[in-house]
């Protein structure tokens, strides 16, 4: 039985009452926490982080992407275009939307064509670049390529398949080392450069006017903020910066007379360099054999790439600028002013030639090319027929010193300042030169050998080209240029670039210098002219040298039997001449590798390039 008395004798009102109240504080304070917390909170998202969340808010949503400018184009000098953007197609990826990267270039390789050496390349360039980058993985998609992947694109997150304009060179191996190529940016590209100005490019200048014209057939690049949904798909353009195109370039080269010097050489290694001596523009400049640029725009094989380091004839090498060769006869013109300037011979001195030089106290003869000599010669005359007993003479008399002195004037031994990369600077020998890198002392017969441009003489073709030109036009030294105009985005007409003067020869008697070129005039319309079979049927009247250099060491008797020598120990084939002679409008040098002599080899040549030039009309040019 329950006893309800008791029950209601052990409650308390009021300590229940002071239960509650406490409870109901204790509660009220939590609440007021809790709301201040709340608050607190709130403040913070909304008032100290709002910056830090309103951007990653934003970016979620709205991207920036790069707006790559188009690079320039590239024409010759009459306007044909050497070098032009493409479309294509690149597949990139962004490594910090993909979860597992290997199984998706796994299943990619299941529809797009992938090498180990796309893979590895991809790899290198994850290394210097951000992981919310787009990397390129393979350029230059075929069009099936394209379309299965759009048709499977939801499938692959974080890849995606991008326009842009690939670099090609439609005349290929012609003008590969003028133009040089582009090709993927890679470590040393990527520290050197400006990268917020090449971000989103992937190609770059490695070589030729490509690399050395970078800056202005780059551009400026733009960007633009793009709102994109959960997948990643652009959904509008919110804001855009155009970016500025590349300046397009106008080259002094002239494709039909570098395709007329590039066929003249035939399968034959060898150089050919024509430079304007009015300006000091170059017109043509070849090296023999060469390679297709198209193949390092994409990226090339290790195979690809081995086969051309595998051709004979070294087609890599750039003849033209990297060249040494002795420039044989062909240096006696310059020997010959430079005696008539130092007063050491005159236009009537006559040197008898009767096929041996002797120096004074040794026996070993110094033979010329005829065995029984050419006689009493002048100045003239030895230009003419290329008399080595006038010169060995003459070089005596100057001495070596002088020589290197008054040559070196011409640009011999030092760089001509070409605007593009890669110029080798040859050699002009001097006592002191030969002390400093041989620690040896200066013989007699090495000067004896240096008047007719053997010995340790090296030039390059296009100092050969040069110093010819600085001798048509009375000194006038140019630094030779491939740039002939610019035409910058926005602007009409094309602005003339002018190659820059390097210095003036000092002239002491104007009548020193017609005679040495009236000497090459004899060279080829001369009656006993070394180069007479190239003055056949032309139009115009040329003057020229012709030179040997020897590759092969002559016998003790000084006797040379090209048959019983293998053709790359045969000499190398010079010749250097110039036309119109009345008012000359290109200077040129050619040398054909192990072509023998100079009048059969190299002068043929020179006037198939003369003719490309002389005979076409002139009106044609990009006028400024």
């Amino acid at each position: 039985m329950i006893n309800y008395a008791n029950e209601q004798a052990m409650k308390d009102p009021r300590e229940e009452q002071l239960l509650f109240e406490s409870r109901a504080r204790a509660g009220f304070f939590v609440v007021v926490i809790c709301m201040l917390g709340l608050l607190g909170r709130y403040f913070w998202l909304q008032v100290t982080a709002h910056q830090q969340f309103s951007t990653r808010s934003e970016s979620n949503r709205v991207s920036v992407r790069p707006v790559v400018p188009n690079r320039g184009l590239i024409y010759d000098r009459r306007g044909r275009v050497i070098a032009e953007n493409l479309p294509a197609y690149r597949l990139e990826i962004v490594a910090e939307k993909v979860q597992q990267l290997e199984p998706l270039l796994d299943e990619l390789a299941t529809l797009i064509e992938l090498n180990d050496e796309h893979r590895n390349s991809f790899n290198k360039s994850r290394r210097h670049y951000r992981v919310f980058d787009p990397i390129p993985l393979k350029l230059n998609l075929s069009e099936q390529e394209v379309a299965r992947f759009a048709v499977n694109r939801h499938r692959f997150k974080g890849a995606d398949v991008v326009p842009y304009l690939s670099r090609n060179y439609p005349y290929g191996e012609l003008l590969t080392h003028v133009l040089g190529y582009v090709g993927r940016l890679d470590e040393r590209d990527i520290a050197r450069v400006d990268q917020g100005n090449y971000r989103g490019t992937r190609i770059i200048g490695k070589i030729g006017i490509e690399q050395f014209r970078e800056t202005e057939l780059h551009g400026t690049s733009g960007y633009e903020q793009v709102e994109t949904n959960v997948s990643g798909r652009v959904l509008r353009v919110l804001d855009r910066q155009d970016a500025i195109p590349g300046t397009d370039l106008v080259l002094s080269i002239d494709v039909a007379v570098q395709r007329a010097a590039w066929d003249g050489l035939g399968e034959r290694p060898g150089s050919v360099v024509a430079i304007d001596p009015t300006d000091g523009s170059i017109i043509a400049l070849v090296s023999k054999p060469a390679y297709d640029p198209n193949a390092f725009v994409h990226g090339i094989s290790q195979q690809a790439y081995q086969a051309i380091l595998d051709t004979p004839g070294r087609p890599l090498f750039n003849r033209a600028l990297k060249g040494g060769y002795e420039p044989g006869s062909t240096l006696k013109p310059f020997v010959g002013l430079a005696g008539l300037e130092l007063d050491l011979i005159n236009t009537q001195t006559r040197v008898y030639s009767s096929g041996s030089f002797y120096i004074d106290g040794y026996s070993r003869p110094y033979r010329d090319w005829k065995e029984e000599g050419h006689g009493w010669v002048t100045l003239e005359s030895a230009l003419e027929q290329s008399v080595n007993t006038y010169f060995y003479q003459l070089a005596m008399e100057m001495g070596i010193d002088r020589m290197h002195d008054y040559l070196s004037q011409f640009g011999f031994g030092s760089l001509t300042g070409v605007d593009v990369p890669g110029e080798g600077a040859g050699l002009l020998p001097s006592r002191q030169w030969k002390r400093a890198a041989r620690d040896e002392p200066w013989y007699p017969g090495e000067t004896v050998i240096a008047g007719i441009g053997q010995g340790f003489n090296v030039v390059t073709p296009l100092q050969l080209a040069n110093a010819l030109a600085v001798l048509i036009n009375g000194g006038k030294r140019y630094e030779p240029r491939l740039l002939y105009a610019t035409k910058a985005a926005g602007i009409e007409r094309a602005q003339r670039v002018r190659a820059p003067l390097a210095m003036q020869i000092p002239v002491k008697e104007a009548g020193d210098w017609q005679a040495v070129l009236e000497g090459m005039d004899r060279v080829v319309n001369g009656v006993r002219g070394t180069a007479t079979g190239i003055a056949v049927d032309a139009r115009y009247r040329t003057a020229g040298k012709t030179g040997t250099a020897q590759v092969y060491q002559l016998n003790e008797d000084g006797e040379y039997n090209e048959a019983d020598v293998a053709q790359h120990l045969r000499d190398h084939a010079l010749f250097i001449a110039f036309a119109p002679v009345e008012v000359p409008r290109i200077a040129i040098a050619v040398i054909v590798e192990h072509g023998g002599t100079g009048s059969k080899a190299a002068a043929p040549v020179a006037r198939a390039t003369l003719d490309a030039w002389l005979d076409q009309e002139t009106g044609m040019e990009v006028q400024p």
